[in-house]
């Protein structure tokens, strides 16, 4: 067997994976933000979020890509469990596309298509505002570009008569059609596309052995069955490390497949046979006979719809009982997570696209956000607490949360910084500056909360001086109104526009300044009026200052995720 063939045969195997990774990406970017308020409109039942589902994955052609927008949308409350079974559902109907545009691969001679479309393509790239589509057109051309090589190599290989020989006398020694050589090729389909991470890659493996006749059709047929396991094996393995929504999505959708394979493996015979007759495939024809590589490869590509299809069909109705199925299975743990640093919705290798990364972010740093104003209700809490057991509890919480920001700062920008490496539209780059403002300033809010801790901490642990009842009114004043702006910025973090006014904002701010400035004032006259000492007049006036920090901080993050929303408008 020629070495040059080999490596052909895997040159061109990669040239295949890159080109529909290209072209899904490049799909992502043009119409990514359109298909998040698709997803989220269309869902109303689970008859309409199968429908979405299958038109979103066929326009992305990444079912991948599908199922991970609709996890986050589970998680951030606009899609129930339900909701997204079924949706991922319609991507298991819609990813059969991939499997159509193989077969158009072996149907013709598409190479010839591809060097004009190379040549437009780089055209259209150095043409900045059709960038994109030139990404596109370049996807495309090395997606066919690797098919038609494919092809045309595993033609070579059956032509070399040596490897001819040890390929066939392989496949020789499982076509008896008995139950252990068909659970072989399913196993075999499964560890290929969890081992290669793509089922576009092992579908064409599949249908270019079955065109040159060196594999039989019922055992390609396994084979099929093996990829759609084996798919959702990868999205399982890359949730283990995410929160107990993403895991159950990712165990419901290898449910669905795993169910799908069990029964219609039990029907294969007349599922199998009724395949063949529509397509019109004799399954006695022979490999050399005129047109066997284009009905070979059209029955695979067929068997695929008619598998998804039908088990979307079947399983649709039992949706209930799959999210109950999932939720038994994969519990959440016990445990406080707020008191646990764990990033909610970034996962390391989840995301595949910067569109999908970006949208991850924004609901990361929503989070990041409540868990500042929960800080923050903190500190007033330990501003009113006299038990000191309770006190020296509350006080530690602080300082964990106040680490909790800093290693959220730091995880947020490390991923952004990763996703800002890839090829990124304008609009996004800006998106990704103003986000690492947010997440800047947000922790400077958590400095700002520790910072009012421990001067409390300070004037307790003096057990000298003690506030007057009048410090105390104002604090509480200057605490409610610093409240009130974080609320405001939940309002504006949770992108919930309709109900946030921006002047509100800004008017809080000024109110607080303005206080900050009076109760300034007021202090000097109290200290030399001798009402309290200067050491406790200091204390007071620095929580008063950190309060008016912190309404600072609050307008910057304010500012950053209005440009954000203005470019998303």
């Amino acid at each position: 067997m020629s070495i040059w063939i080999i490596f052909k045969l895997l040159g061109s195997l990669a040239l295949l994976m890159f080109g529909m990774k290209s072209m899904s990406e490049a799909l992502q970017k043009m119409a990514g933000p359109q298909l998040r308020h698709v997803l989220g409109a269309m869902t109303t039942n689970r008859f309409t979020g199968m429908l979405t589902g299958m038109f979103v994955t066929a326009a992305v052609q990444s079912s991948t890509a599908t199922t991970l927008m609709t996890v986050s949308f589970v998680n951030a409350g606009l899609l129930t469990l339900v909701q997204a079974i079924s949706v991922i559902m319609g991507a298991h109907i819609g990813t059969t596309v991939t499997a159509w545009i193989m077969s158009l691969g072996f149907s013709f001679n598409i190479t010839d298509f591809v060097y004009p479309a190379f040549f437009l393509g780089i055209i259209l790239i150095y043409m900045k505002k059709r960038r994109i589509i030139g990404d596109f057109l370049f996807g495309v051309s090395f997606l066919f570009l690797g098919l038609g090589t494919l092809k045309e190599t595993g033609f070579l290989l059956v032509q070399d008569p040596e490897a001819n020989e040890i390929i066939s006398a392989f496949f020789a020694n499982f076509n008896e059609p008995n139950f252990w050589n068909k659970l072989l090729f399913l196993l075999m389909g499964t560890v290929l596309t969890l081992c290669v991470q793509s089922s576009a890659a092992i579908m064409a493996i599949t249908m270019m052995l079955c065109s040159t006749g060196v594999l039989h059709i019922d055992q390609g047929i396994m084979l099929v069955l093996g990829e759609n396991i084996g798919t959702t094996i990868t999205s399982n393995i890359v949730a283990l490390s995410a929160n107990v929504q993403a895991r159950r999505a990712a165990f419901a959708h290898m449910s669905i497949n795993v169910l799908g394979v069990a029964w219609v493996t039990a029907v294969l015979p007349w599922f199998y046979g009724a395949v063949c007759h529509v397509v019109g495939f004799d399954g006695t024809m022979s490999s050399d006979a005129p047109g066997f590589a284009v009905k070979a490869s059209m029955v695979l590509a067929t068997f695929h719809s008619a598998f998804n299809v039908s088990n979307t069909l079947l399983l649709i109705w039992f949706v209930p009982y799959i999210e109950r199925f999932v939720c038994w299975a994969i519990k959440p743990k016990v445990q406080d997570e707020e008191e646990d640093f764990r990033l909610h919705f970034i996962t390391s290798g989840i995301m595949k696209t910067p569109e999908l990364s970006v949208l991850e972010a924004q609901k990361e740093i929503r989070s990041f956000s409540e868990r500042m104003q929960r800080m923050f209700s903190m500190v007033r809490q330990l501003l009113n607490e006299k038990d000191e057991q309770q006190f020296s509890k509350l006080y530690s919480r602080i300082e964990k949360y106040e680490s909790i920001s800093d290693n959220m700062e730091i995880e947020i920008a490390n991923y952004l910084d990763q996703v800002s490496d890839a090829h990124l539209s304008d609009d996004t780059k800006a998106k990704i500056r103003a986000m690492l403002r947010e997440i800047s300033e947000l922790e400077s809010i958590g400095d700002a909360c520790y910072n009012m801790a421990r001067t409390i901490n300070r004037k307790v642990q003096g057990k000298n001086e003690h506030f007057n009842d009048r410090q105390y009114e104002h604090m509480h004043q200057m605490m409610e109104l610093t409240d009130n702006a974080l609320t405001q910025m939940n309002i504006l973090m949770g992108g919930r526009k309709e109900s946030f006014k921006v002047n509100r904002s800004f008017n809080i701010e000024n109110e607080i300044n303005n206080f900050r400035d009076q109760l300034k004032s007021q202090n000097i006259n109290d200290v030399n009026n001798h009402v309290y000492t200067y050491g406790i007049g200091t204390i007071y006036m620095d929580i008063i200052n950190e309060c008016e920090k912190l309404g600072d901080y609050v307008i910057n993050v304010v500012e950053a995720r209005m440009r954000t929303k203005q470019r998303d408008a």
